[in-house]
């Protein structure tokens, strides 16, 4: 569905893009991560047609970018296209008549999107009458009026409660199991971790980390993370040392990777003889993958694809 080949784009001598390559299969669910700055935006306007790259190229359903293009695109960017004193419906059917909808494939389209974002019973409320969470459904409805093949959501849950990020979360689930294509730029971990079939995380204009959840657990070679809380930290990292346990700066946690899978037991019996607060045991998770590739990646201290280690 998205192709993009060696994408190069710089501003004066800054580059912002070096030899971005990705490609999102029809209706996969894609979670493009990355530090403010990483090149996320500028992507977006390159396959939306709003910035030209300096090289490289970007097919959608194998055509070139181009203004044919946007009519297979629907994107809801980070702040809302939400006109607040208009109705949901009439907000719906003025982005409609923007891309050529009149009567009665207008008026279905817009009956359609409501009922997919479950706002049906809102058609008539002025947008400055909902929640935020509903306002971001609404947001997402006004991207698929015009029945797009590949939808952009640029960070959809930001400032979300978690009441509302479930929604949103729901109502993508089922926009992929209606064969669409999404692309998904987010600062939630766990929130790629639910919804994305593949993950790339994104680095100075690099791909520097690429595939599944269970293909980027590879990259680490640790089976979990305990996290140590102790009065002796120094005792605990030359123990865990010892015993083959490498420590890791997690935030201001004390952390080590373990090489295999441990009772509880055995790991604490590894430490007799230190005093210890307590040891919380996690599996390893996107955020201990995203710290590594992304701290790491510039000392080629990982792989820069899952697939090199699948």
């Amino acid at each position: 569905m998205l192709q993009i080949n060696s994408l190069y784009k710089s501003y004066g001598q800054r580059p912002v893009l070096q030899s971005l390559s990705l490609k999102i299969p029809v209706g996969e669910v894609y979670a493009l991560l990355g530090p403010n700055g990483a090149g996320k935006t500028t992507t977006i306007n390159i396959i939306c047609n709003l910035l030209q790259a300096d090289s490289g190229t970007v097919l959608i359903n194998e055509q070139p970018v181009s203004n044919k293009t946007k009519r297979l695109i629907g994107i809801a960017p980070q702040e809302n296209l939400l006109y607040k004193s208009l109705s949901c419906a009439e907000n719906l059917q003025f982005f409609g008549r923007i891309y050529g909808l009149y009567g009665r494939k207008l008026q279905q389209r817009v009956r359609t999107c409501l009922e997919a974002v479950n706002l049906a019973d809102r058609a008539n409320s002025p947008i400055e009458t909902l929640s935020g969470g509903m306002q971001r459904r609404m947001n997402v409805a006004l991207a698929l009026v015009h029945q797009p093949k590949l939808v952009i959501l640029d960070e959809p849950t930001t400032g979300l409660d978690i009441e509302a990020r479930h929604e949103i979360w729901t109502l993508i689930q089922q926009l992929q199991r209606q064969g669409i294509t999404i692309l998904l730029t987010t600062h939630l971990l766990d929130e790629a971790e639910r919804l994305a079939n593949r993950i790339g995380i994104l680095k100075q204009g690099r791909i520097v980390a690429e595939g599944s959840l269970d293909e980027l657990r590879r990259l680490i070679p640790a089976k979990e993370v305990i996290i140590v809380q102790t009065p002796e930290p120094k005792k605990v990292i030359d123990r865990a040392r010892k015993c083959g346990f490498t420590p890791r700066p997690y935030n201001n946690d004390l952390a080590f990777w373990l090489p295999k899978h441990m009772e509880l037991k055995e790991i604490v019996d590894r430490f007799e003889g230190v005093e210890l607060i307590s040891i919380a045991r996690h599996p390893i998770r996107l955020e201990h993958i995203y710290l590594e590739v992304t701290q790491r990646a510039a000392s080629n201290m990982l792989p820069t694809s899952a697939s090199a280690k699948s």
